[in-house]
């Protein structure tokens, strides 16, 4: 049984991921918190296993045997212990289409569709480019020689449009912001289950906030949208504003830091944009595949045997379908390990595919184009003040991200 998700392995995945698909098509791997999963590293099978019905997402079923797939006896004994008392991860969490199945997923998903549409993201560009401006000014004036930019620039940007669609109050982000590393880390622990219980406390009484005043926000049009009659529960609001915070949040930070440092260290395809600049939405393309900000899908389980490449994965047994090995498959991309914003990117993988593609890819997109030409239109000098083998990377099993990206502006 491997352990993966290290420090080593956080800093540059991609060789482990490499020899491991050049091996077979899956792997038992441990995670940070004792789970034992099944790790999927090529193209093809991810592909197929998003959208295989075999694979069920609906958690308030595999919560029942999470006990019976832990590699680690004592870590799965204290889960047993616990599981009476506190539970690992509050069911208000997860009651969201992203952890769901049809029919109850179909159900969210167009309850969510009738607010959150292609026409409500565009309209945010304005705004978008206003806070890109005055967070660049900011950064440019801090009168310091070396800026952090994953926080003077690229979390406050993501983690503010977020903030205005669910209304958080500005005095509230900060803890907000830590809650919401810690339920991404995937380490698991007390803080991690106070974390996830605060979040908790604190979005019901936010929802219930919307539902007397005259609020205009994204959180209060879900309070309030209905199809046919039916709406979202108290609880289903909750999940919804969890998963809405995470994928409107996290992805989208870890998306302008690696796409970024990504172009901070290819000097080739940084001149390419400054010479072709309409070659920017290809661009986040391109470090959607090459250094994406999701490493990881979110938990599946096998309902009934299933075969990868050849390897027999039983029932109620934990599948992890690893899109940053996807991204980097060469039966998929030829010379995948080299940045190329020109390539053909078709049927990539870094925002899920069927029925769970994320829904707030369009925003996330949005903002990484808005924030990174900005960037580098602004800063024609900018270049790293740390060496890249050197930058310190977060440790979480979904998220791939810098937790510091010290740069010199000029």
């Amino acid at each position: 049984m491997m352990r993966l998700f290290d420090e080593a392995f956080a800093r540059d995945p991609y060789p482990v991921l490499a020899a491991l698909r050049e091996q077979a098509a899956v792997h038992p791997v441990e995670t940070p918190n004792g789970l034992r999963t099944w790790l999927v590293v090529r193209y093809a099978d991810a592909r197929e296993l998003l959208t295989d019905p075999r694979l069920s997402k609906d958690m308030t079923v595999g919560h029942r045997f999470l006990a019976e797939n832990f590699a680690d006896p004592v870590k799965r004994a204290a889960f047993l212990t616990e599981s009476g008392t506190r539970r690992q991860f509050p069911a208000e969490l997860s009651r969201h289409m992203l952890d769901s199945d049809p029919p109850d997923h179909t159900r969210l998903r167009r309850l969510v569709g009738r607010v959150f549409t292609a026409r409500a993201v565009a309209a945010l560009r304005p705004r978008i480019e206003q806070l890109v401006t005055e967070l660049l000014d900011g950064a440019s004036s801090s009168g310091e020689p070396v800026v952090d930019l994953m926080a003077a620039f690229a979390f406050p940007l993501p983690f503010t449009v977020i903030c205005w669609l669910l209304g958080v109050p500005p005095a509230d982000q900060a803890k907000f912001r830590t809650w919401s590393n810690l339920l991404v880390s995937g380490t698991g622990g007390d803080d991690v289950l106070d974390a996830s219980e605060a979040m908790v406390d604190y979005l019901r009484a936010l929802i219930d906030g919307k539902r007397t005043g005259a609020a205009d926000d994204l959180l209060a049009d879900l309070v309030r949208v209905s199809d046919g009659g039916d709406q979202l529960t108290g609880d289903e609001l909750i999940a919804m504003a969890f998963l809405l915070l995470v994928a409107g949040h996290e992805t989208t930070v870890n998306l302008i830091g690696n796409g970024t440092l990504a172009l901070l260290t290819h000097p080739g395809q940084r001149a390419l944009l400054e010479a072709e600049p309409e070659r920017w939405p290809a661009a986040v393309e391109e470090f959607l595949r090459f250094d994406g900000p999701v490493s990881n899908a979110t938990w599946r389980f096998t309902t009934e045997e299933v075969t990868v490449g050849g390897t027999v994965i039983p029932p109620n047994e934990f599948v992890t379908i690893c899109l940053g090995a996807a991204g980097r498959d060469p039966d998929r991309y030829e010379k995948p390990d080299i940045l190329d914003i020109t390539r053909d990117r078709a049927g990539g993988l870094a925002f899920g595919h069927g029925i769970h593609h994320c829904l707030g890819a369009p925003l996330a997109r949005l903002e990484a184009e808005v924030a990174l030409r900005a960037l580098f239109d602004r800063f024609p000098r900018l270049r790293l003040a740390t060496p890249a083998e050197d930058l310190p990377w977060r440790l979480s099993l979904m998220m791939r991200g810098l937790s510091e990206l010290p740069v010199r502006l000029r």
